[in-house]
């Protein structure tokens, strides 16, 4: 077997399953989960209508490379989204499914394994594809911590300087997971320097770009190269999906764009891979990135329903209104409790799930950046998702009470 594989720690939802073993939640609750960030609003009616009506194509293999016409489509989104100017189909756009596998494919592609020292950079907290991937490919991750003091943003100029030369890959999530937090084009303008003097590829995750609550959108990275004047890219390689733009989780529908050089190089790798897109999915993807109706209804769902979760939790948790995504990063400090405790006994007492955040980071530099803090993913309807904050409000209040009347032991 793969060595490496032992490297591989359990994935977030794994240690949760482990640590709710024997807890029996209270009965007299209904199950409610805010652990897993997976969409539930409802997949729209033209998009099913677009795979079904193309079944035929179950018939023929796929090109990895996809239509002319899905990477066209894709294509002119980029553009309309991010105000580009007209980028090239056939060399700087490629569909894959869904951007976690992709996420992790490049990893393989870009480290030499000939280099022992290799590092992936990784934010902290982070996607976990991310640790694996580093792993997987023969290079070891070096984590970032995020920094509260910036939204949470991964503190790059605390970086050491002996650590750059080493950097292979740079893994960014903007907007973050779980964070929320979205990169400013002065962040840009920093990464693309260190890219530059070091080169790195940067890999920018853009999964959660299209779910925000401020008036203007989040800031992309192949938009934040175009205003920095960096027409062609350079190392520079762009993840999105339709999972959570269009609520299609299941088609396993996304792309990469970027850098024709680094793309050409990737396509390379997925042609033996043998990473290519159902026809029937590809029709489905066409209809959902040329339309943008159903994807300001999507957003104004989650406007809503934020509005309205957020203020009720901040009576009793530190948590803000996020940059874009649709989590919420809590601090359960004034619980008593530590997170891993939290997420526990809010289950067994209120049948509600959620994440612990130090499961979504890892001790760097000292610290875990996910300690005492709570991941919600508010993706059902509005009234389950106020249901659950009115529990989480009453396990909170009443273990703030709790602690109030009894010394608590670190």
């Amino acid at each position: 077997m793969n060595p490496l594989l032992q490297k591989l720690q359990s994935y977030p939802f794994e240690k949760l399953r482990q640590l709710f073993t024997g807890v029996t939640p209270n009965p007299a609750f209904s199950p409610i989960s805010l652990g897993i960030g997976e969409p539930k609003h409802a997949t729209p009616a033209f998009i099913k209508q677009a795979l079904t009506d193309n079944l035929a194509g179950l018939a023929s293999y796929p090109s990895t490379a996809g239509s002319d016409a899905l990477r066209g489509a894709i294509a002119g989104w980029l553009e309309r989204r991010y105000n580009l100017p007209k980028l090239d189909a056939a060399s700087q756009i490629l569909p894959v499914n869904g951007s976690r596998e992709a996420l992790f494919a490049l990893a393989q592609t870009v480290v030499d394994r000939s280099r022992g020292d290799a590092l992936v950079m990784c934010p902290n907290p982070f996607y976990q594809i991310y640790e694996g991937a580093a792993y997987l490919s023969g290079a070891e991750p070096y984590f970032v911590n995020s920094d509260p003091a910036r939204n949470f943003a991964p503190d790059y100029a605390g970086v050491a300087a002996a650590v750059w030369p080493r950097v292979q890959l740079l893994y960014v999530c903007s907007p973050g997971n779980p964070t929320g937090a979205v990169l400013t084009l002065d962040d840009w303008q920093e990464l693309f320097a260190l890219s530059d003097r070091y080169g790195f590829v940067i890999a920018s995750d853009e999964c959660y770009s299209e779910i925000y609550f401020k008036p203007e959108a989040p800031l992309g990275a192949l938009e934040a190269a175009h205003k920095l004047g960096r027409g062609d890219y350079p190392r520079l390689i762009v993840f999105s999906s339709l999972s959570k733009r269009s609520n299609v989780p299941g088609i396993r529908s996304g792309f990469v764009a970027g850098n024709a050089e680094l793309m050409g190089k990737f396509l390379l790798y997925r042609t033996y891979q043998g990473g290519a897109m159902s026809p029937p999915v590809q029709a489905a993807s066409i209809a959902a990135w040329n339309d943008e109706a159903h994807v300001v209804e999507n957003r104004a769902q989650y406007q809503r329903k934020f509005s309205q979760v957020t203020p009720l939790l901040q009576t009793v948790l530190e948590v803000d209104l996020p940059d874009a995504g649709f989590y919420l990063w809590a601090d359960v400090s004034r619980s008593g409790l530590s997170d891993v405790e939290f997420a526990r006994q809010l289950y067994a007492e209120y049948n509600v799930t959620v994440l612990p955040g130090s499961y979504l980071a890892r001790e760097a530099h000292g610290v875990n950046p996910g300690s005492n803090r709570i991941r919600m993913a508010l993706v059902a309807e509005v009234d389950e998702c106020l249901e659950a904050a009115r529990r989480i409000v009453a396990f909170a209040q009443k273990h703030a009470t709790t602690i109030n009347h009894a010394p608590i032991n670190h």
